[in-house]
């Protein structure tokens, strides 16, 4: 039997295939993630989200993606209200299990860094005001996850989050990014006694 990468591997598993028990390890010992998961590349600007269901067996299909796109011409507040009005009403219109973000980057700008913490604030918060458990993964975490090298660029991240879905729809930078942290929580998550 040919052997397979990390990531194929972790997508086997997440859709309910059998894995060799010699390449099994603590790592894939877990049950699958059932669920709704909104993943989310928080940006000021540019907020990518995207709705994924994961049913064990099946591969991930992506229910709904889109990206805030906000004018340059609205305030940091405006833009930070319109993020936390779009993650409530998702929220509140799915029936989402987990939240996962992805982590703030290292900026060498501190006014980029600061706009990307509020952006992350924003949606962190819409989500925890109606209760919904959040998880945050950094970039490096959810590209090796998902992609198998941390360092991936966008262009491999949409590639590979393509592969991954059932629907196969290829998805612009930001929602594929949010798709990843998605796919990230659902192939690292720890059941730990929830339903």
């Amino acid at each position: 039997m040919p052997r397979r990468s990390n990531r194929q591997l972790w997508a086997d598993k997440l859709s309910g295939k059998s894995v060799p028990q010699a390449t099994t390890n603590l790592t894939l010992q877990k049950k699958p993630f059932r669920g709704i998961v909104l993943g989310i590349d928080p940006s000021l600007r540019g907020t990518g989200i995207a709705l994924l269901q994961f049913i064990p067996g099946e591969k991930a299909k992506l229910l709904h993606s889109h990206t805030i796109k906000l004018k340059r011409n609205l305030t940091q507040a405006d833009c930070l209200g319109e993020i936390g009005r779009t993650i409530l009403n998702t929220v509140e219109s799915s029936q989402i299990r987990h939240v996962a973000i992805e982590d703030t980057i290292y900026v060498q700008n501190f006014q980029t860094a600061q706009a990307m913490g509020a952006s992350r604030g924003a949606a962190i918060a819409a989500a925890a005001m109606r209760d919904i458990p959040v998880f945050e993964y950094a970039p490096l975490r959810i590209k090796q996850a998902v992609v198998g090298n941390g360092r991936a660029s966008k262009e491999q991240v949409a590639r590979t989050v393509r592969a991954l879905l059932a629907n196969h729809e290829l998805l612009d930078y930001d929602e594929a990014d949010a798709t990843a942290a998605a796919l990230c929580h659902a192939m690292t998550w720890r059941d730990q006694g929830e339903i």
